[in-house]
């Protein structure tokens, strides 16, 4: 699976002001936080395009039974073992015609009794082929010379349902039907006529440079539909991985919108036309990958087409200025990616070398270990790590790890104090005891009290001095470190420093602090602070900091 390249963060006109904010309307280094922390500069931003976010997955056994819930991949698992002990087939693998009403009424495609409709045999067919492509039904010829097909030897773990195979198979189907989806009929339709017609002109004649040309043109309309239909699964990845619990569902022209609206920009009318061909393109491809349970489709509705003819029987603009309910909004597509598409789409981009992190990943050890793997991590959501580690965990017990966890002075250890305090708001109130036994810790006790106070804790003592200014500093580091050299971000933390009517008294006491990260957070609010005065004086302590070392 290539790595895509979205243009756009926004969504179609008419769209976007009911639509949630999607995953491709935020900048990358709010989603990861990865380029400050990794040196990637404007240069690099390609690169760092291709990160994918980590995603949640159901357990192997689930996805398994999922996969045979699929009904065409379920089609192939009945005629393989309808095939036992042995079928006739003609010379190419395929059933002879006095099979083929008997497997499409086996299917239940058809009355078990009278005429077998055609469009039931041949979805009998396309079964068949596909349990012939999964090696379900295996082809041979025996000694008298008759084509004869057998179950094959994953039939029976399969249909057992052991995760390993069943996964394995449904993987391979996902591959052949994702190819078979970017065949140049189902490009817009003026390119498939023109791609048919190459393709026949190759066939008449060979040899001529005009065949060349022709052929040369299906091929290179094949590569613009497989490359369209990988982007847009990878923007449906994203839009998964970061949308909540019920808000999975994306509108096929904000897909669209997303693969074709240059970033920043509005839709001009060009681009809506653009996004309109986008939808056309997609809208088969998108069916064809529903059929095998990669994801739930709504397709655009024919009727469409026949409500407004453009000029000259031009296709009808999909995308408009006009605003519409939700129910006029789906005639024009909605698309869903199940957890089996998630799964598969992971699967492809670990093959072509991709991080496709699953959450969880991280918290497998102990809090020392997971602290540590989240600063470090680059694709990475913070909480979700987090709140799977202290999933069933004790929260006295786990608070305590998770603060012994947080104490040092190397280069992530404000990020883990962040981090803990995060986690200590998801054990809730459940955590005190362990949050008091802190209040005299040097590095924990300035947040400790902190977080005691936000619970409406009123014995709370005042920090010393000296502890609240450390606490000044760590948390603004780990904020400085958190938000990955966002300017804004971090010009919003600034203003709420505590400076007073003499910012020179202020910044004169905080250069003294002893913390790795002084002189860096003085540096920073040299640069960012709107007050001249008070951003002069952060200059001058910074460099009093960086002297005193």
């Amino acid at each position: 699976m290539a790595g895509r390249r979205r243009k756009n963060a926004g969504a179609s006109p008419g769209e976007s002001a009911a639509e949630p904010v999607l995953p491709a309307d935020l900048e990358l280094q709010d989603l990861y936080g990865a380029f400050a922390a990794h040196g990637l500069d404007d240069e690099d931003l390609d690169d760092a395009a291709v990160l994918v976010p980590p995603v949640k997955l159901p357990a192997e056994e689930e996805l398994a039974a999922l996969a045979k819930a699929v009904p065409m991949f379920g089609y192939a698992l009945a005629l393989a073992r309808w095939a036992a002990p042995h079928r006739v087939v003609d010379e190419f693998g395929d059933l002879v015609e006095e099979d083929r009403a008997p497997a499409a009424q086996l299917l239940g495609l058809a009355p078990a009794e009278g005429e077998v409709p055609e469009e039931a045999e041949v979805e009998a067919m396309r079964a068949w082929s596909l349990a012939c492509d999964l090696d379900l039904v295996e082809i041979g010829t025996t000694a008298a010379g008759e084509h004869v097909a057998v179950p094959g030897p994953d039939l029976e773990p399969a249909e057992e349902g052991d995760p390993e195979t069943v996964l394995e198979l449904w993987l391979t189907a996902a591959g052949i039907v994702r190819e078979l989806a970017v065949e140049a009929d189902s490009l817009p339709e003026e390119e498939a006529v023109r791609a048919a017609e190459a393709g026949e002109a190759g066939e008449a004649v060979e040899g001529g440079e005009e065949d060349e040309d022709a052929l040369s043109e299906v091929e290179e309309a094949r590569d613009a539909a497989a490359e369209l239909l990988d982007e847009a699964l990878q923007v449906l990845y994203e839009t998964t991985a970061f949308a909540d619990p019920g808000n999975e569902t994306v509108p096929l022209g904000v897909l669209a919108a997303l693969l074709v609206v240059p970033e920043g920009e509005e839709p001009s009318e060009e681009l809506l036309g653009d996004i309109t061909d986008v939808m056309v393109a997609l809208d088969p491809m998108l069916g064809d990958l529903a059929e095998l349970g990669l994801l739930e489709y709504r397709p655009i509705d024919p009727e469409l087409f026949d409500e407004e003819e453009g000029p000259e029987g031009e296709e009808p603009a999909l995308v408009g200025e006009a605003p519409l309910d939700d129910e006029e909004s789906a005639r024009f597509g909605l698309v869903r990616l199940t957890p089996l598409g998630q799964y598969g789409i992971r699967q492809w981009l670990l093959e072509d070398g991709y991080d496709a992190p699953l959450v969880g990943e991280l918290a497998q050890g102990d809090a020392a270990e997971l602290l540590r793997a989240v600063c470090e991590a680059a694709n990475v959501l913070p909480d979700e790590e987090l709140r799977v580690w202290i999933t069933g965990r004790e929260p006295v017990a786990a608070a305590r790890e998770l603060l012994a966890a947080a104490r040092g002075d190397d280069a992530y250890a404000p990020m883990r104090r962040m981090l803990g305090v995060s986690a200590l708001n998801m054990l809730g109130a459940a955590a005190e005891p362990a949050v008091r036994d802190v209040l005299d810790d040097p590095e924990l006790g300035g947040a400790a009290r902190a977080w005691l106070t936000s619970k409406g804790a009123t014995d709370v003592p005042v920090p010393e001095r000296t502890m609240a200014l450390w606490t000044v500093v760590d948390t603004f580091a780990a904020q400085l470190l958190d938000s990955g050299g966002d300017a804004e971000l971090l010009r919003e933390l600034i203003a709420d420093l505590p400076v007073t009517g003499n910012p020179a008294s202020y910044f004169g006491e905080l250069w003294r602090v002893d913390h790795p990260y002084t002189a860096d957070v003085l540096e920073a609010v040299g640069e960012l602070h709107l007050d001249r005065a008070v951003a002069k004086e952060a200059r001058k302590a910074a460099f009093k900091a960086r002297s005193k070392g």
